[in-house]
């Protein structure tokens, strides 16, 4: 299975992400505990190669990240 990449990257959220994140005032892990609280099981690790671009996000996961930091998906 062959995984595209924008410029090198496996995302293309990650810096909204750590964005929207810190303006909630929370951590990775507070965001991977209401993650896993929501059924999507990501630990802090995991957020941070996300926030770094080093990961892919599900769609799934996407719409949980904007449920938990109340942001909208586009």
């Amino acid at each position: 299975m062959k995984i595209y990449s924008y410029q090198g990257r496996a995302n293309i959220i990650g810096e909204r992400l750590r964005i929207a994140r810190e303006r909630k005032g929370l951590s990775q892990d507070a965001v991977a505990a209401r993650m896993q609280v929501e059924g999507v099981s990501l630990s802090q690790k995991a957020i941070s190669r996300i926030e770094k671009g080093e990961r892919f996000v599900s769609d799934y996961e996407l719409l949980i990240f904007s449920q938990i930091l109340s942001v909208n998906t586009n």
